[in-house]
C-alpha cells in the first residue's frame, strides 16, 4: 500500500486515481498526523507527500514529518512533491532522507516513472554482497551482465559491478565519481548495455567543451535561422538520445548558466528547439560524471545544489587504479592482448619483473596512464617480451620539441596528455595569453581550460 499525504483534496484524489490506475493501491491523507497515525499502524510501501500543508506555508510542517517518517520507518523511500519555486525546500528534503521529488504539475508518465525507479533502487540496496572469492564473483557477475569490456577482480572494483547491475534496470540517474582515468565512460556505457534502453542510442557529450552561449544550441538544437550562424537545422544532443541514454561526461566544468537550462529540462522532461517554441517530450536516462568533488563545489557555490541532487540519485565511486594495485598486471596484459593484433605482433607478451614493477607505481593517471604507458613501452621496444626496462626507459613523457602547425608527433613519441598540453602552452603563445581567445580556440570553456591548466601544472600567470 502506497500513503499520499496532500492538504488538496483534487490532489489526493488525482494521485490515488493515478496509483490505482497503474496497480498501486493507495491511501491518502489530509494531515502529517493523520499520515503518522497510518505509519504507525502499518508500514507503507512508498510515501508520496507534499511539503506545504495549509497552516504552514514555509514547509517546516513537511519536513518534521519526514524527519519523523524516517525515524519510524526508516527503510520506506519517501517521494516529496513541490512547486517550482519550492525547489530549495524539497532539496532540504532530499537532504533529511527523501528518495526523490517531484514538480506541480507534473506528468503522470513522469511520475510512475519515478516511482517505479525509487522503488527499483531500494529493493536493490537491500541486496546483501555475497562473500565468495573475488575471482568467483566476478565470474557470476559476468554470467549475469554485460561486463566484459571492464577488467578486474579487485574487492572495490566488484562493488562498483554490483552496483552497477543493481540498479542498471532501473531509470535512477547516475552520477559516477572518480579521478581522470579510472574508466568513468566504460561504467557508463556498462549501466547502459545492462538496462531496458540498451537496444536505443547511447549519447556521450562533454560538457566541459561547451560553453554557455552554445549550450542550448547543442544540447536542445535549433532550426535554420534561429540565430545569425543557424545556416542549417541542428538535432541536440537530447533528441539524440531520447529512448536512451545521455551521458553527460564533466558536469562539474558546466557554468552555472547552463547548470539552470539543464535542471530544467531532466525536471520537467521537456525542452524546446531554438527557433521552434513548441515543447517537446523527453524520454531519457541520466547518467553523469566528474572527477570534481561536486559536493564541495555546492559549498563553494560553484554548482547548483538542487541539479546536485537532481543527477545524484545513485551515487557511484570509482576506485583509483593505485588502490586496486592488484588488478594492474590484468589491466596489462589485456592491453598487450589487444595491442598483439593492432600492431600484428602475435608473440608479444610481458614479463613478471615487468608486472611486479607496473604493480608498483602510483600510476596517478590511472587506467589511461598505464595504457599509454604500454602502448609506448611495445612501440618502442623491439622485445616481443616486454621487460621492466622497456616501461622504466617509457615511464616519462619523451622531451618535444614545438610541433609545426598541422604536424602530429611519431607514434610512441608523446601521450595524448602531454600532446594537450603543449597544445595549451602554444595556443598561449599565439594569443599571448588571451584567456577567452584561447578557450574559444581549443573548444573549451575558460573553466574547463583553467581545470587544464591545474591539470597539466600550467602556471596561472602565464595566462594572464
Amino acid at each position: 500500500m502506497f500513503l499520499i499525504v496532500d492538504d488538496d483534496l483534487a490532489i489526493r484524489t488525482s494521485l490515488r486515481l493515478l496509483l490505482k490506475q497503474a496497480g498501486y493501491p493507495a491511501q491518502a491523507v489530509a494531515t502529517p498526523a493523520e499520515a503518522l497515525a497510518v505509519v504507525r499502524a502499518a508500514a507503507p510501501r512508498l510515501v508520496l507527500m507534499d511539503m506545504n500543508f495549509s497552516l504552514d506555508t514555509s514547509g517546516q510542517d513537511g519536513l518534521m514529518l519526514l524527519a519523523e517518517l524516517r525515524r519510524l520507518v526508516p527503510q520506506v523511500p519517501v517521494v516529496l512533491i513541490t512547486g517550482w519555486g519550492s525547489i530549495a525546500l524539497a532539496v532540504a528534503g532530499m537532504k533529511a532522507g527523501a528518495a526523490e521529488f517531484v514538480t506541480k504539475p507534473w506528468h503522470n508518465d513522469a511520475l510512475l516513472q519515478t516511482i517505479r525507479t525509487v522503488l527499483a533502487v531500494r529493493e536493490a540496496a537491500a541486496e546483501t554482497e555475497p562473500a565468495e572469492a573475488p575471482a568467483r564473483q566476478r565470474r557470476q557477475l559476468d554470467q549475469q551482465f554485460r561486463f566484459q569490456d571492464i577488467v578486474g577482480h579487485d574487492a572495490r572494483l566488484l562493488h562498483v559491478l554490483r552496483q552497477v547491475g543493481q540498479v542498471a534496470a532501473t531509470d535512477a540517474a547516475v552520477l559516477i565519481e572518480g579521478e581522470s582515468g579510472t574508466g568513468k565512460e566504460l561504467i557508463a556505457e556498462a549501466i547502459h548495455q545492462n538496462s531496458p534502453r540498451r537496444a536505443q542510442a547511447f549519447v556521450k557529450v562533454n560538457l566541459g567543451g561547451i560553453s554557455a552561449s552554445l549550450f542550448e544550441s547543442e544540447m536542445f538544437g535549433h532550426r535554420r535561422g534561429a540565430f545569425t550562424d543557424a545556416k542549417a537545422d541542428r538535432v541536440g544532443r537530447f533528441e539524440l538520445a531520447n529512448g536512451g541514454t545521455i551521458f553527460l561526461d564533466e558536469i562539474g566544468e558546466l557554468e552555472l548558466a547552463s547548470q539552470v537550462k539543464l535542471l530544467r529540462v531532466l525536471q520537467d522532461r521537456t525542452y524546446e528547439v531554438l527557433g521552434d517554441s513548441k515543447p517537446r517530450r523527453l524520454d531519457i536516462r541520466v547518467i553523469a560524471a566528474t572527477n570534481r568533488n561536486l559536493a564541495e563545489m555546492v559549498a563553494q557555490g560553484r554548482f547548483r545544489e538542487d541539479l546536485f541532487y537532481r543527477i545524484n540519485l545513485i551515487a557511484v565511486r570509482l576506485p583509483a587504479l593505485r588502490e586496486r594495485a592488484a588488478d594492474i598486471p590484468l589491466l596489462t596484459q589485456h592491453f598487450v592482448g589487444q595491442l598483439r593484433a593492432t600492431y600484428q605482433r602475435p608473440s608479444l607478451k610481458v614479463g613478471t619483473r615487468a608486472l611486479h614493477w607496473l604493480a608498483e607505481q602510483p600510476l596517478p593517471g590511472n587506467i589511461r596512464e598505464l595504457k599509454n604507458l604500454v602502448e609506448r613501452a611495445v612501440l618502442v621496444s623491439g622485445h616481443d617480451e616486454l621487460g621492466s626496462e622497456d616501461f622504466q626507459t617509457n615511464a616519462q613523457p619523451l622531451p618535444a620539441r614545438a610541433l609545426a602547425p598541422g604536424e602530429l608527433p611519431p607514434p610512441g613519441t608523446m601521450t595524448l596528455e602531454a600532446l594537450e598540453a603543449q597544445m595549451i602552452r602554444q595556443s598561449l603563445a599565439h594569443y599571448e595569453g588571451n584567456i577567452s581567445r584561447v578557450a574559444k580556440a581549443l573548444g573549451l570553456s575558460r573553466g574547463a581550460l583553467y581545470r587544464r591548466f591545474e591539470k597539466h601544472g600550467i602556471p596561472y600567470d602565464a595566462a594572464d
